[in-house]
């Protein structure tokens, strides 16, 4: 399980493997979880564990939650722990500290480019054209949910696949000090451990993110496997984003307002975009829930973003609760700091 023993660098506690019990729908606050009409009893009876072949064998998902031996708590002094504690302050003490005020704009671009440099053959393209698309605007909303942060490299891969696929998916961000969506993944699944995709076409919940990639390829990708090397990178070049934005996208930002806008946020964007990934992570700092629509080149997308656009630059963000539609990194991280605040 190196896959798990990587994913306690952030502090992912682990409880309990899951219970069979069905998810109610009085369990979730109201207004938060977007479980879509006749679809929530589906994803209550069904938080399936699907079994995929490794090295050849089939491997019970759920027989791959670590003893209590490696499963240790936030508190647990393990090396992975410790080795935690001083990276995360370190992060945060390069990153500029507050992420609302105005940054140097040649380190942020130079930082993030760097980045998408080093997960360069990855997230940048559609391989295949995805019916997930017509799914993603909010009057049809995604039935996929993926529950992240941006920081986290593991969460990236699934991102990588989705750019890949073509697909529209709804993000909840959670960040470190989460308000909202952390205790929403302990609810469903059981456990707090990143990512978590949610299908509610299928009513498939699941951890681990290998296992999540090669589900996405399989239902979404016409059963094709996952592109060379998208899985055995992660380990090699998936933390140098991390590392070069400083844990950006990492922590929640201390002044984001408690509740959750009314209508999800949508952000055309494509993973490996230098731009975008600044935006993704003000949005994770914000905690702030949103429709992802990936438009990597050669996406089906592209048509619904020059829609909404009428140009097919990216990231372009549109906020149904005020009306805003923007499309400049910096315009968009002013809006989303001073509209998303406490004090707003």
């Amino acid at each position: 399980m190196q896959a798990m023993t990587w994913a306690q660098l952030f502090h992912l506690s682990e409880s309990p493997p899951f219970t069979k019990s069905p998810i109610r729908a009085s369990e979730f606050p109201s207004g938060f979880f977007r479980v879509l009409k006749g679809r929530s009893h589906a994803l209550g009876r069904s938080r399936t564990h699907l079994k995929y072949a490794r090295n050849g064998a089939d491997t019970n998902q759920s027989s791959q939650v670590p003893d209590s031996k490696t499963a240790d708590s936030e508190n647990a002094r393990s090396p992975s722990s410790s080795f935690l504690s001083v990276l995360c302050p370190l992060l945060k003490f390069f990153g500029g500290g507050d992420p609302s005020r105005e940054r140097n704009e040649i380190v942020e671009v130079i930082t993030s480019s760097l980045s998408s440099v080093a997960r360069l053959p990855w997230g940048s393209r559609s391989l295949i054209v995805s019916d997930m698309h017509s799914l993603g605007s909010i009057e049809n909303p995604s039935k996929l949910q993926l529950y992240e942060f941006e920081a986290c490299p593991f969460c990236r891969r699934v991102r990588e696949a989705m750019t890949e696929l073509d697909i529209s998916v709804e993000v909840y961000p959670c960040p470190k000090g989460s308000m909202r969506h952390r205790e929403m993944v302990q609810k469903i699944g059981g456990k707090e451990q990143f990512p978590f995709l949610v299908d509610l076409n299928a009513g498939v919940s699941m951890y681990e993110s290998d296992d999540i990639v090669r589900y996405l390829f399989q239902k979404y990708g016409h059963g094709r496997s996952p592109s060379f090397g998208l899985l055995e990178s992660t380990l090699l070049t998936g933390w140098m984003p991390t590392l070069l934005r400083a844990g950006r996208g990492m922590t929640l930002w201390e002044r984001a307002a408690a509740e959750p806008p009314s209508k999800m946020i949508e952000l055309f964007s494509y993973e490996n975009n230098p731009n975008a990934r600044i935006v993704r992570e003000a949005l994770c700092e914000l905690e702030l829930p949103y429709i992802l629509h990936n438009v990597g080149e050669g996406s089906a997308n592209i048509e619904l973003l020059l829609k909404a656009s009428g140009s097919k630059q990216v990231p372009y963000l549109v906020d149904p609760n005020t009306g805003a539609q923007l499309g400049d990194y910096k315009k968009i991280l002013f809006y989303l700091f001073q509209t998303y605040s406490s004090g707003s």
